[in-house]
């Protein structure tokens, strides 16, 4: 068992320190944390969202996301690659379009539970 220090006004007690090691033992690792933060990153974009939300309807080439967004295609791929490159997209190639559908189909329905709940 840890020895705990406790000194002064304000200081954690012994039972609060080793509820935070408990705590700082149960969270992901750094490489996790990075990860997620990642995709966050990737989400916090009105732009990306929307390609989010198209995708939740099935594989769509990029001439079609282009339409739907009315965005010309620099800005499209710009949007599509932060996607691919946090993991949320998977593509394939068909001639010369590239087609995108999402690696986890139900990441808008999740999205959507978590903007919901109080």
């Amino acid at each position: 068992m840890k020895t705990c220090e406790v000194r002064g006004v304000g200081k954690p007690n012994c039972n609060q320190i080793e509820n935070i090691e408990k705590i700082l033992s149960e969270m992901p690792g750094e490489d996790e944390i990075q990860e997620n933060a990642d995709i966050i990153k990737a989400l916090g974009d009105p732009t990306r969202l929307k390609i989010v939300y198209l995708l939740e309807h099935g594989e769509l080439c990029v001439c079609e996301i282009m339409t739907a967004l009315d965005k010309p295609q620099p800005t499209v791929s710009h949007h599509l690659n932060l996607l691919k490159n946090s993991g949320l997209l998977k593509w394939r190639k068909e001639g010369v379009w590239i087609h995108y559908k999402l690696s986890n189909p139900k990441l808008p329905e999740n999205l959507k539970k978590l903007i919901e709940t109080p």
